[in-house]
């Protein structure tokens, strides 16, 4: 699959993710992809769209926040690698169907 661009947000926190990824949906066309844990409590929340969607989604978390947003990045026109990675994730978290 292609991807024009992914959007990650790392918060503190499973109810900030959660918090976080409802106010990205909210804002833009972006759909929700994985989300990855990391000792400490770190979440961070994966969406995608295209450039301008994902753009104003992590532009409008970072800027009114909900919670402390410990970093945040756009990734225009994704790599092969970066989309395995995060396809990888999505499936390891329960967040889409193993490939046959």
């Amino acid at each position: 699959m292609t991807y024009g661009a992914f959007g990650l947000v790392e918060v503190l926190g499973s109810a900030n993710a959660v918090l976080v990824a409802d106010q990205m949906l909210k804002t833009a066309e972006v759909e929700f992809r994985t989300w990855d844990t990391r000792c400490g409590g770190h979440a961070t929340v994966f969406m995608s769209g295209d450039v301008a969607a994902v753009t104003s989604a992590v532009a409008r978390v970072s800027e009114a926040p909900l919670c402390e947003v410990v970093a945040s990045a756009v990734i225009s026109n994704p790599s092969e690698e970066t989309i395995r990675l995060v396809e990888e994730s999505a499936v390891r978290n329960g967040f889409a169907p193993e490939h046959t």
